[in-house]
């Protein structure tokens, strides 16, 4: 607290109260998602989202508020509620694996939603080798194709030749439209009816809108021998029924004759634009199409009646019956159809100058190419819930790469692309009722799809009982069966009910209704709401703001609060059920408690002697130097022998336990402490110390070491380190002494040296000393100049002058 003081001394104590009550709040605003004091009911809770959970408990906090019985599943699990008694959002997905498929897995899934949950599949598209193709020639027959459809006669064999090498079995079929046959669209004229070309003195076919004329077939004789009986038609504008013409012939799958394992390949030639919705109503039709297959022998028969085709109708019933289109048409009209290709997934426009058979033949075995090496899935969601979903797709293609335009190209055969399909729930119906939709996931062109049943779960269930628990009626409600029971007379009394029940508001011993905490209404505690936190129990006792917090959990997470202190769980206590009861974690490996050494608190050891260390107080780095503090208590026993009898005395002077064993070597370890002693006549006795259960132990070895051999070894030692130490100590004094006479003769005569008397022997000293010595001037002649000193040595008879 100090160096907290310290260190923000200087800022102004409100500012640092403001900070940690932001802190505060901005942690508990990612706790808050799913509280609010509005909501009443389960349906309400779940609806804020699906991280949120309702708790049902019949005693959930009670006297709470219904609001509190809304909030994320941990916290509903602190507070007492167990996941037995949740209602939460169940995000399932099931995969039925007993359909079998070959280009697209898995073929059925099921998911339940709840309102702001979303849920992800994977879809698994793979391109296979030598598909089986079907290609039918959608071909407008208006006066102005006469020459395109001529070149057509020679195109059925050599296709069929070419596309050998890209398909294992091709069949072919053909159909022909012009136009609706109403006014204005054609001359309705009586003679131009049924020969529209008469002003050119041709015989042509009466206009139609679509005719099929060949279903498909293997036999390309056949093909060809219908193309050379086709005839042309007329029509009075310029755009042309085709739109309308390739809805029959992907609905008509039966008159079309559509093999299911094939792909399947529908080109429209034109020279002209199509009519589209809408158009239809100058001629007076304003029924919309319904998608459906009108064939009455091989004839549209609602081509009067029904409006063109909108293009989104056409991409669906495309889609729907794995269709992929081709428009072969010629350039003046290519910018038109570029723009309708946009709008049409598996589509490929092709541009023509003359619709003659190798160009034909080049355009659809491109497209088919194009078209397969291109993997795209489509969505679809019911058209009742289209604006309670939301889809997202996400390609993986074989490369490794992450598609944004929601396809993959350049697939080659037997290679997979995997989309990732996300689809989330935005909201219930407005009756708030349960629904079950199908989401449909088709591969653009392929005859597998994927069926998505989605289960929305928008009531809540709230466990086998059903009941929910919602508050939103009276609070007496439930108790007014026990309230009409106590008005009755008693024995000729009435009895006040309401005044009797307010004492039930009130916990033993308080005169306060739900501890001033709440308000009282038919004998039950209705409590407050603050912002600090919750407010609880039969009277309002309960919080979880008020009681100490340890790791970020009221009460360390093991226990309540209650009028402000911590009601632990079993097996904890302490101010915030930090400490456990048990004290099996401070058992040491001997199985004492703390190793003999000390007190378990709060789960951990505190040893009695500062000394000792460690998680079991194990540890004691400075025991080894106490074994002189035993000494005296071992000399005493030693000296009055190793037998209880005569050691009485030292018994009672020593605090120890003394016991008397052979050999004591082999029981030192982690709790005794291996000593010895010396005694008097230069024995070693061995012994052992240690602290257990408060008391000291002391084990010594009867066993002494003596030999007088050793002191022998001893006292011979001593002497030469005396002798040698003496003889260091003179000759250090005489070079001493040597030194001092030497420095103190002045100029070198040796008559007036002054000698002391150090008992040397004369005889020692040498009778002549003679010297030469060298001068140089300083400016020095040719040589230098030598002078030779003899000095006479005193004579040995004369005495030493001390």
């Amino acid at each position: 607290m100090t160096s907290w003081l310290r260190t923000y001394g200087s800022v102004p104590l409100c500012l640092l109260l403001c900070c940690l009550v932001v802190a505060d709040c901005a942690e508990d605003s990612g706790d808050s998602v799913c509280w609010s004091p509005g909501i009443t009911s389960c349906t309400e809770c779940l609806r804020r989202g699906p991280q949120c959970a309702w708790c049902f408990k019949e005693d959930f906090l009670d006297g709470a508020g219904s609001s509190q019985r809304c909030d994320l599943p941990v916290k509903l699990l602190r507070r007492g509620c167990g996941p037995e008694f949740m209602e939460q959002s169940e995000i399932k997905v099931e995969v039925n694996a007993t359909i079998s498929s070959s280009q697209v897995s898995p073929r059925d899934i099921s998911i339940s939603l709840r309102p702001g949950s979303e849920a992800s599949v994977v879809v698994a598209v793979k391109q296979l080798k030598r598909y089986p193709v079907d290609l039918y020639y959608l071909v407008d027959v208006s006066a102005s194709m006469q020459e395109n459809l001529d070149h057509l006669k020679t195109v059925g064999v050599a296709l069929s030749l070419r596309m050998t090498e890209h398909s294992s079995d091709l069949w072919l079929g053909f159909g022909s439209f012009v136009d609706k046959p109403v006014s204005p669209y054609i001359n309705v004229h009586p003679s131009k009816i049924n020969n529209p070309c008469s002003d050119y003195e041709i015989r042509c076919r009466p206009a139609h809108g679509f005719h099929h004329v060949l279903s498909m077939t293997a036999n390309m004789s056949e093909f060809t021998r219908v193309i050379k009986h086709q005839r042309i038609s007329g029509n009075m504008d310029t755009p042309e029924g085709g739109l309308d013409a390739m809805l029959q012939a992907a609905v008509c799958q039966r008159a079309v004759g559509w093999r299911p394992e094939a792909k399947r390949l529908l080109l429209l030639m034109t020279d002209q634009p199509s009519h589209l919705a809408l158009d239809s109503r100058l001629a007076g039709i304003v029924t919309p199409h319904d998608g459906l297959c009108h064939l009455e022998n091989n004839v549209y028969t609602g081509s009067t009646r029904m409006d063109h085709p909108s293009v989104g109708q056409l991409s669906d019933k495309l889609l729907e019956n794995h269709m992929y289109s081709i428009f072969a048409v010629e350039k003046q009209q290519y910018k038109w159809y570029e723009e309708l290709v946009r709008l049409l997934p598996g589509s490929y426009l092709g541009k023509l100058g003359l619709f003659q058979a190798p160009n034909l033949m080049e355009l659809v075995v491109d497209a088919y190419k194009r078209l397969l090496s291109e993997v795209a899935v489509s969505v679809s969601v019911e058209d009742k819930a289209v604006s309670r979903y939301w889809v997202s797709v996400s390609p993986l293609c074989p490369n490794g790469s992450t598609a944004k335009d929601q396809s993959c190209s350049g697939v080659q055969p037997d290679q997979t692309v995997y989309f990732n399909i996300t689809i989330g729930l935005r909201s219930c119906p407005d009756d708030g009722e349960d629904e079950d939709i199908k989401v449909l996931i088709r591969p653009v062109g392929y005859n597998e799809s994927t069926v998505v049943r989605i289960h929305t779960k928008c009531r809540c269930s709230c466990g086998p009982t059903r009941r929910c628990n919602d508050d939103s009626q009276s609070p007496c409600r439930g108790t007014q069966d026990s309230l009409n029971q106590e008005q009755r007379p008693h024995h000729g009394l009435i009895k006040n009910s309401e005044r009797d029940s307010n004492w039930n508001c009130r916990a033993d011993g308080s005169d306060v209704d739900c501890s001033g905490r709440g308000v009282c209404e038919c004998g039950r505690c209705l409590c407050e709401q603050t912002r600090l936190g919750s407010v609880y129990g039969k009277y309002c006792e309960i919080d979880d703001f008020s009681c100490p917090y340890e790791g970020g959990l009221l009460c360390g997470g093991r226990g309540v609060c209650v009028s402000g202190e911590c009601v632990c769980e079993d097996d904890w206590t302490g101010n915030s059920c930090g400490c456990p009861i048990s004290t099996a974690t401070c058992q040491s490996d001997n199985g004492l408690l703390c190793s003999g050494r000390g007190r378990c608190v709060c789960g951990k050891c505190v040893c009695d002697d500062p000394r000792h260390s460690g998680d079991f107080c194990e540890r004691c780095p400075a025991c080894q130097s106490t074994c002189q503090s035993y000494w005296k208590c071992v000399d005493c026993h030693l000296s009055h022998g190793l037998t209880q009898k005569e050691a009485g005395h030292c018994n009672n002077t020593c605090a120890s336990l003394v016991g008397y064993m052979d050999d004591v070597s082999g029981q030192a370890g982690e709790m005794w402490f291996q000593c010895m002693y010396i005694s008097n006549d230069s024995c070693r006795y061995r012994f052992q110390t240690s602290s257990q259960s408060g008391q000291t132990l002391l084990h010594i070895s009867t066993r002494a070491e003596c030999a007088s051999s050793s002191r022998l070894v001893r006292t011979f030692l001593s002497v030469c380190a005396l002798t040698v130490l003496c003889g260091m100590v003179v000759v250090a004094v005489s070079r001493l002494l040597l030194q001092k006479r030497d420095l103190s003769a002045p100029g070198g005569a040796a008559e007036d040296v002054d000698y002391h008397c150090t008992g040397k022997d004369l005889s020692y000293i040498p009778t002549t000393n003679e010297k030469t010595v060298t001068y140089r001037r300083e400016r020095p002649p040719d040589r230098p100049v030598e002078m030779h000193i003899q000095v006479s040595k005193m004579p040995l008879g004369d005495p030493w002058q001390c």
